[in-house]
């Protein structure tokens, strides 16, 4: 969420009215996120200044661990340097930290593109935006789960019911630092998940939503702590279910 937000912020101030607009002064505390939104909170560093040249030589774009060369322009001015520091700028303090392990497995390859054409500087604003919002859309369609096998076959549900809340099991990334919490498309990716975790037994799929309208699942040890609860279904391994607990 905050590195697709700081790519639409970036490709505004790539496109503005006044030019394309550089963050002089690029660093994570410059930024705040306001109801889900990246936001600058300093624009005395912006410049809408592009670098003078003469020849290509004068357009190399210096980081401390790396150089790019650019293009002079036919009107003397390094073609596209203020998109591009951004852009690395938001690589190296945002994309670097954020985007590994940030997405299920089937989706990091596609980020993990994104890292390695960020960093080098083969991406543009314009195919970053692009980049982004096609894991996006793979994320909040579930496409990306359409060639797993079927794991919910190996679970009864309860409906009518649901676990009580407790400190459990911890997993990452949770959205909860009681248990493990985590973001799902469906029971089907729930169920997925609850296999992979050597602790799980039980979960639940909450009414509660993520950002991107995912719900989030919750994954507990025990299925044996049930409260009634007409709009709730609990998913248990049927090798961990017995008359007894049932």
């Amino acid at each position: 969420q905050i590195c697709l937000s700081l790519v639409k912020l970036l490709f505004y101030l790539a496109h503005s009215p006044l030019g394309s607009i550089v963050l002089l002064d690029f660093q994570p505390r410059q930024f705040v996120m306001v109801d889900g939104n990246l936001k600058v909170t300093d624009i005395d560093d912006a410049s809408t200044e592009e670098l003078s040249c003469r020849e290509d030589n004068d357009c190399t774009l210096d980081f401390p661990t790396k150089s790019f060369p650019l293009k002079c322009s036919t009107v003397g001015k390094c073609e596209g340097i203020n998109e591009k520091k951004n852009l690395f700028n938001a690589y190296r303090y945002f994309f670097t930290y954020l985007l590994p392990h940030s997405a299920p497995p089937a989706l990091q390859p596609f980020l993990s593109d994104i890292l390695n054409a960020t960093g080098d500087l083969r991406y543009g604003i314009n195919e970053t935006l692009k980049a982004f919002e096609k894991v996006l859309h793979l994320y909040k369609s579930g496409l990306y789960l359409q060639k797993r096998p079927l794991h919910l076959k190996d679970y009864i549900s309860l409906k009518g019911f649901r676990m009580v809340e407790g400190e459990d099991y911890k997993c990452w990334p949770s959205y909860s630092h009681l248990g493990c919490l985590l973001s799902v498309h469906s029971a089907e990716e729930a169920a997925a998940i609850c296999n992979s975790q050597s602790q799980c037994q039980s979960f639940i799929v909450t009414q509660r939503r993520t950002w991107t309208g995912r719900p989030l699942a919750s994954f507990q040890s025990s299925p044996t702590d049930l409260i009634p609860d007409a709009n709730a279904v609990v998913y248990i391994k049927r090798s961990a279910s017995s008359g007894e607990r049932l």
